[in-house]
Parts: structure tokens; C-alpha cells; sequence
């Protein structure tokens, strides 16, 4: 099947944020559990074992990159699992992580939408992350990104709707090429 016929009708009227992406494998079997175990159980020891096999599948989308950002939660469900599994793989993946994004909206769960609800759902639910304390003499995200290569980092792409979501506020900040590298992709069966 071709690729455009493999995408959905909006994503083939769309054009997309992300440059090229990777999905480590399918979301399924035991990466699936491996995933659960880690976000759900909080067995965050797995962290490094899977970000070595996203590094080991999907080392070309990091080798020239300038930065991993990982996808943030809303503070109000990092407070409740008490990390942000995105950030746990972004530390073990070999290149700078900068913590350049803020889910500025609390959002249903990407899992409990159909499909076509995914885009609405996250649409306007980033925003680059603003300095809470001015007299920090750090450099800004945003002058951090530009004209660099990013790569955008979470556990699972369903419809890659958050991930887009993401991609166009770095794009908009300046970031030249945002790829996405995540542990599993979702990957629907022909009925």
C-alpha cells in the first residue's frame, strides 16, 4: 500500500509538523507491557532499556540532532504518577535534553478519543515553557531553538497527533527539522 493510501484522509490534507519520525516497534506484546510496566506501574528502572532499543532502532533521527524534548504531561497528571515517562527516555538517549515545552492545557487522554477527536483534543494544548524566575540567567527556550534540529521524544504515537501538536510550536519558535522518535506506534489492523 502506498503511503499516502496508509494515512488518513486529514492527514493526507494536512501537511505535518514532524520532518520524519520512528516508532522502536509496534505497540503490542510485550513492549506493550514493557511500556504499562513503566508508566502505569512506575517502574521507571525500565526507562534505560527501552531508550537503548529507541537509540539502537532509531539512531539516525538522533545523530545529528541538536536536542531531544521530550512531550510533556499537564502538571496535574505528572503530580499524580509522579513523573513524566517521556523525560525518563529523553535522559537516556545521548543527546541534550532541553525541556523546551509545557502542556499549558489539561487534556483527555489521547487512548479514550477515537481517532478523528485526537487533533481537537491537543490543538493549542502546548506552548514553549516561560522563565518562572527571571533572575535564572539561562538562555531561553526559544533562543535555545533556533534554526536547530529537534527530536521529539514519547512513549507511544497512536495517531501522532500529540506529537504533532508539539512539532508546530518548536516550528514556530524556529526549530529547522523536528523528528520524532518514540518506544511504539500503534499500528491499526486492515479489517
Amino acid at each position: 500500500m502506498s503511503r499516502e493510501r496508509a494515512s488518513c484522509p486529514r492527514c493526507r490534507r494536512t501537511a505535518r509538523a514532524i520532518d520524519r519520525g520512528r516508532s522502536a516497534g509496534e505497540y503490542d506484546g510485550t513492549l506493550r507491557q514493557i511500556i504499562h510496566a513503566l508508566k502505569y506501574d512506575g517502574r521507571r528502572s525500565l526507562a534505560p532499556r527501552l531508550a537503548a532499543l529507541m537509540r539502537r532502532l532509531g539512531g539516525d533521527l538522533l545523530d545529528d540532532a541538536d536536542w531531544v524534548v521530550p512531550v510533556p504531561l499537564h502538571w496535574r497528571r505528572q503530580r499524580t504518577r509522579g513523573f513524566n515517562q517521556a523525560c525518563d527516555l529523553a535522559r537516556h538517549l545521548d543527546v541534550p535534553v532541553l525541556d523546551a515545552l509545557e502542556r499549558i492545557r489539561h487534556t483527555m487522554p489521547q487512548i479514550e478519543l477515537p481517532a478523528p477527536r485526537r487533533h481537537a483534543n491537543v490543538r493549542d494544548a502546548f506552548a514553549l515553557k516561560a522563565h518562572r524566575l527571571p533572575w535564572k540567567r539561562r538562555a531561553s527556550p526559544a533562543s535555545r531553538l533556533a534554526g536547530t534540529c529537534v527530536v521529539l521524544v514519547d512513549d507511544v504515537s497512536t495517531t501522532g497527533a500529540t506529537l504533532d501538536a508539539c512539532a508546530r510550536v518548536l516550528k514556530q519558535a524556529g526549530v529547522r527539522e523536528v523528528r520524532a522518535l518514540t518506544a511504539a506506534r500503534v499500528v491499526a489492523r486492515p479489517r
